[in-house]
């Protein structure tokens, strides 16, 4: 069984998105696929996590990302779920189904130790970060090691997307 409870520089990065997200006035959702809702449960870890979490959904099969996110099953076909278009559509699919959300991080990915092949290989993940009226970022890797260091490392990539996101595409602050 793997520990629970998130490492101390899981937690540290995890604390540094809460912060970062209340100081700009943002509310996250997580659409989660390999991680299984490791993000979500990193972030709700720590304390004050309610001022920024809005919610989150597991969605590891396909059926739950077209239900739950609205992505698309000529999307799924067409591209696999481990694609570009997919994390995209997982994020956007979140953003839109949160009711308070201003961001969204969405990972879907092959953590192994099988089930990858020579295009898809074991420890491809595939990430997006959407907000609204900001463009949605993506990022895919090839993370080494086997499904929990895949898993851990996966979790600290979508909180370097969140906040590249947000360095980038600052939230619009409202008006005096």
């Amino acid at each position: 069984m793997v520990n629970m409870i998130p490492d101390p520089e899981v937690l540290a990065a995890a604390g540094d998105i809460i912060d970062l997200c209340r100081r700009n006035g943002d509310r996250l959702a997580t659409a989660e696929s390999c991680t299984g809702g490791l993000i979500a449960g990193c972030l709700t870890a720590i304390d004050g996590s309610s001022m920024v979490v809005d919610g989150g959904f597991i969605t590891y099969s396909n059926e739950a990302k077209m239900a739950m996110l609205g992505v698309s099953g000529d999307l799924l076909a067409l591209h696999g779920a481990v694609s570009k278009p997919v994390a995209c559509a997982m994020a956007e699919g979140a953003l839109r189904h949160s009711p308070l959300a201003t961001l969204s991080v969405a990972v879907t990915g092959i953590a192994g130790p099988g089930g990858g092949s020579a295009e898809k290989p074991v420890g491809l993940v595939h990430f997006a970060c959407a907000g609204g009226n900001r463009p949605t970022l993506h990022q895919s890797h090839i993370f080494k090691g086997d499904r929990h260091q895949v898993r851990r490392q996966t979790v600290l990539a979508a909180f370097d997307l969140i906040r590249e996101m947000i360095e980038q595409y600052p939230a619009p602050q409202p008006a005096p």
